[in-house]
């Protein structure tokens, strides 16, 4: 079975720096893979020691992927093989531009049984891009996924719903988005760090996967941290009637 986990880089979210008129900075950030990516890969790797087969690594995005530390601890975690589509014009893109991406950059390598993706990206979790690939690649595709057996052509996976846990057959090849509640993801240790070097990684441009141009779906006007609310800091004590009241009265003043 191969399996193909996509990943994204994204900022350290303690480096992130909100200035005073709430502009976002990424400039003193460090960069990772996010944490729902490594569940992907957590999941792809347990997928592969259970019923064989061969685990890749996909990432888009800008020059960030060049970034030899950050590519060889995601290799570390269990892939078998990286590709990265690196361009600068993918540094700023949306969900379906990066789905775009992903379809053509899977096509281009070969036969494939499943792609996993994360619930979403840990900077801005639209939780859009697995749903679209799957859609662009014409495979079933299913979200919020907390478990995955291989079952020869065909997996069977569980989503927690409100009351109850569904159970669904999916055939081969597939996309699933899985939770973060799918597993933990392993922490590699000297021997797959070092081992990480000698896996293939593969770097790709938008012209080697035969991508001439993105075109947004979608226009971003402007990104702003919210507005900072001084607390009232109002503490009540006791479960009395006269505390009950008093706290219904200052919650009745803030609705006014």
């Amino acid at each position: 079975m191969r399996v193909i986990a996509c990943g994204k880089a994204v900022p350290e979210e303690q480096d992130i720096v909100i200035s005073k008129d709430r502009q976002v900075s990424f400039d003193k950030a460090e960069w990772k893979f996010g944490s729902y990516d490594l569940n992907a890969v957590e999941a792809g790797k347990q997928i592969v020691e259970a019923a064989g087969g061969q685990l890749s690594g996909l990432c888009a995005g800008g020059k960030i992927l060049e970034n030899p530390k950050m590519k060889k601890d995601i290799v570390s975690r269990g892939l078998d093989e990286l590709f990265t589509v690196t361009d600068e014009a993918l540094e700023q893109v949306d969900s379906f531009q990066t789905a775009k991406v992903l379809e053509a950059a899977i096509k281009k390598m070969g036969e494939y049984d499943l792609v996993l993706c994360g619930a979403g990206s840990s900077d801005l979790y639209a939780q859009e891009v697995g749903n679209q690939l799957g859609e662009l690649l014409g495979v079933p595709v299913v979200n919020a996924v907390n478990k995955i057996t291989p079952e020869g052509d065909k997996v069977i996976v569980e989503r927690a719903l409100e009351n109850e846990i569904q159970v669904l057959e999916i055939s081969l090849p597939a996309v699933l988005s899985v939770t973060s509640e799918i597993n933990t993801p392993r922490i590699p240790g000297m021997k797959d760090i070092i081992s990480a070097n000698k896996k293939p990684v593969t770097r790709w441009s938008l012209a080697d996967i035969d991508v001439a141009e993105l075109e947004p779906s979608r226009e971003v006007v402007s990104t702003l941290a919210p507005e900072q609310a001084d607390r009232r800091l109002n503490i009540l004590e006791g479960d009395s009637e006269e505390a009950v009241a008093e706290f219904v009265k200052l919650i009745s003043a803030e609705l006014k």
